[in-house]
């Protein structure tokens, strides 16, 4: 299979910089450099709990989507993960499949791009971050673009400043912030 772009929604609002940091270290660790959008911070959504950080990192693959989503769900469990019947609540830490190049699959838990992918800002703002003039591969629409008409939905999200996170694994040289489409190597999408 040829390596394709991915890029995967991080979450967490318990011990939210500790796992964050962690989570981002296990990704490179799992699939090699990565890419890392700014953090943000954004409200609990569906129930009341603390502010989630948000960010999505990208990274390229030859491995196979289920495979993929196999290696986030085991590093999500090795992080303290309880499987619980309610989608909505706090969580240690939430690794979400939002792309795979331009792949579409809707094949039981695993649907890509990722259902919900258009429905919030805390995922949409940072994908934008990095992918903004991507295309969505059912809609047709960039990513900026769909983030531009989500931005009114009072659905605030901050960005966590620099600082507050630290330890971020990204000045080894594997993990590279957000930049311009035209200076990282994935140029394009798949």
């Amino acid at each position: 299979m040829k390596r394709v772009e991915v890029f995967v929604g991080i979450g967490s609002n318990i011990d939210k910089e500790k796992n964050i940091v962690s989570a981002v270290s296990a990704l490179q660790t799992a699939f090699g450099a990565l890419r890392v959008s700014p953090i943000y911070q954004s409200a609990a959504v569906g129930f009341v709990g603390d502010d989630f950080y948000n960010l999505v990192v990208s990274f390229r693959s030859s491995e196979p989507p289920f495979a993929v989503a196999d290696k986030l769900r085991s590093i999500e469990l090795a992080h303290g993960r309880t499987v619980k019947g309610n989608h909505f609540s706090s969580r240690t830490l939430d690794l979400d499949p939002l792309l795979y190049g331009s792949l579409v699959i809707d094949e039981g838990p695993l649907q890509l791009p990722h259902s919900q992918l258009t429905s919030y800002a805390f995922i949409l703002k940072p994908l934008a971050d990095l992918a903004g003039a991507y295309k969505h591969p059912r809609l047709g629409q960039s990513y900026n673009s769909l983030y531009r008409r989500l931005a009114g939905a009072l659905q605030p999200v901050h960005q966590v400043k620099e600082g507050l996170i630290k330890d971020l694994p990204c000045g080894t040289g594997t993990c590279r912030r957000a930049m311009p489409l035209s200076q990282h190597p994935f140029k394009g999408a798949d």
